[in-house]
């Protein structure tokens, strides 16, 4: 009995230092100072507007990145089966990929913290990785679809590039939990990364499809591979530039255990959170899902809308609205009365509405123009409904993320935010090859033949378009539905959240208190939280 205690204790129980189980008499000796912690913002000027920088630019790739089977396909010229075996090896190469370096992520202290080191020596060869790769139509230009140059190619920069995006981006998607205890803090500093990383987004949709609309009828000389290049390097330059800029200004003021658990107690972590436990069980139930992995709003917009004009038209709405919605977000909030749960599902179903909404224009998508521009019209509604409430839909979610992160340090006493991941970033793996087979088959479904220009209405065929829209905008609603529904079970709100965290702050502030300190930015924290007593 007592064996059986032991190992029970070993994989699901909490950690002795735990804020759930410490003793609370010890606990509240600092209950002042973490009701601070919990209300205090402590970030500088530059810790808020710096990391907003950065994920401009990796907005700026991202957005490069939802063309890059339009690249392999089209300007690199790869069989589609390739780039989609390609992927399904990488995906597979990431098995072993994630869980390394999440194991290291979580067992680095330095007295630079934890993720600074990692995003300041990442960010440079994952984003010149990244722009090699878009680069490669510019120096390999065979025709065949089959050059195993041109197949070596693309694997060897996908592998780099993967290799080198777990190593920047574990460290970059955590660090904001590190940099601050406020959620108001951090909530700022979302609401920043969401506004100007979506002016990067917006930027390169709007001038890369009139550009390769203008290249396609003759208009101008600027090939799609000088394009990509160009973007790739762009987004290089700025993202090089500002990570390493967050990584020496943004320090990390939440203090870590000196000696993490032990890795095979870490990684079933997920188990002991049951509001992470929820959210991985829906991305396990839609981890094998596939929308054809091609460039379905580039279809769409150049041969269904009918070129840029009209398609300026069907996204000026977003385009106006998304920006606009950042100014939304403390009225969202007051709405609901600062419910996180209830405000993300509020808007998630907002989101599905809206997609629901332009099903409404497969009926009308047929060669004739009049039609073309009901279809534009019904797009440009819904659409822009979408984006009126994308900065707080974005930004509760994602301090619910953190919220649910915090829980676990809550529970067990530890960060394992790398750690954790290898199990929900492993359904993602497993599964990788029925998502390749449902790509390829979804692909031949819809009938598109990418040897023809895209050009209004080439391919001349009504069904394949219908598909096409459908494929865009529709066959994603499904993993939506899934994905919101363990929101209607998290109950990390009122008084049981703001509980959590001053007993989170109180545990905190006791490691502090006992602690050589690894980090000035913490010790500094303490002192000003201090001195207003």
């Amino acid at each position: 009995m007592a064996d059986e205690n032991k190992i029970a204790r070993t994989f699901f129980g909490a950690e002795d230092n735990s804020a759930a189980t410490i003793d609370k008499e010890k606990l509240n000796q600092y209950s002042d100072i973490a009701v601070r912690m919990f209300h205090t913002r402590v970030l500088s000027g530059k810790e808020l507007i710096v990391p907003a920088i950065a994920q401009f630019a990796t907005k700026v790739l991202n957005a490069v990145e939802v063309y890059q089977t339009l690249f392999f396909v089209n300007v690199l010229k790869i069989n589609m089966v390739y780039v989609t075996a390609i992927k399904a090896l990488i995906s597979i190469y990431d098995v072993l990929n994630d869980p390394l370096m999440g194991i290291a992520y979580d067992r680095t202290r330095t007295r630079w913290g934890k993720a600074r080191p990692y995003i300041l020596f990442g960010a440079l060869p994952y984003f010149v990785a990244s722009a090699l790769l878009y680069s490669g139509a510019l120096f390999l230009k065979s025709p065949s679809g089959n050059d195993p140059k041109k197949i070596m190619f693309v694997f060897i920069m996908l592998f780099m590039k993967e290799t080198f995006s777990t190593i920047y981006n574990i460290p970059r998607n955590n660090i904001l939990t590190l940099m601050t205890p406020n959620p108001r803090d951090r909530i700022s500093v979302s609401l920043l990364q969401t506004y100007i990383g979506e002016w990067g987004s917006q930027a390169v949709y709007a001038f890369f499809l009139p550009l390769m609309e203008l290249n396609n009828k003759g208009y101008i000389q600027l090939p799609m591979a000088s394009l990509f290049s160009i973007l790739g390097w762009l987004s290089a330059f700025i993202g090089i530039a500002g990570n390493m800029a967050m990584a020496m200004t943004c320090k990390e003021r939440v203090l870590l255990q000196s000696r993490p658990a032990p890795i095979e107690k870490t990684i079933l972590y997920v188990l002991k959170n049951k509001y992470m436990l929820r959210n991985f069980l829906a991305g396990f139930a839609t981890s094998w899902w596939a929308d054809g992995g091609y460039s379905w709003d580039v279809v769409t917009q150049q041969e269904i809308f009918g070129g840029s004009i009209p398609s300026f038209l069907a996204y000026m709405p977003y385009n106006t609205l998304d920006p606009l919605s950042v100014t939304l977000i403390p009225k969202f909030a007051k709405i609901f009365k600062n419910n996180n749960r209830n405000e993300l599902i509020a808007l998630r179903i907002w989101d599905m509405f809206c997609v629901c909404g332009m099903w409404l224009g497969i009926p009308f998508i047929g060669k004739e123009r009049k039609n073309r521009w009901t279809v534009v019209a019904i797009y440009a509604l819904f659409y822009g409904l979408n984006g009126l409430n994308n900065g707080p839909a974005n930004v509760v979610e994602g301090e619910i993320g953190r919220e649910i992160s915090d829980y676990t340090e809550y529970v067990t006493g530890e960060r394992p935010d790398g750690t954790i991941n290898i199990l929900t970033n492993l359904i993602t793996k497993v599964t990788a090859p029925l998502n390749a087979l449902l790509t390829i088959m979804l692909f031949k479904w819809s009938g598109y033949d990418t040897t023809i220009e895209m050009l209004p209405w080439s391919q001349g065929n009504k069904v394949v378009y219908q598909k096409v829209f459908f494929l865009f905008n529709g066959i994603n609603v499904l993993p939506r539905i899934v994905h919101v529904i363990p929101y209607f079970f998290y109950d990390l709100v009122g008084e049981k959240r703001e509980k959590m965290y001053v007993e989170l702050n109180e545990r905190r502030a006791l490691m502090a208190k006992k602690s050589e300190g690894m980090d000035e930015g913490i010790d500094e924290m303490i002192e000003m939280l201090s001195e207003e007593e």
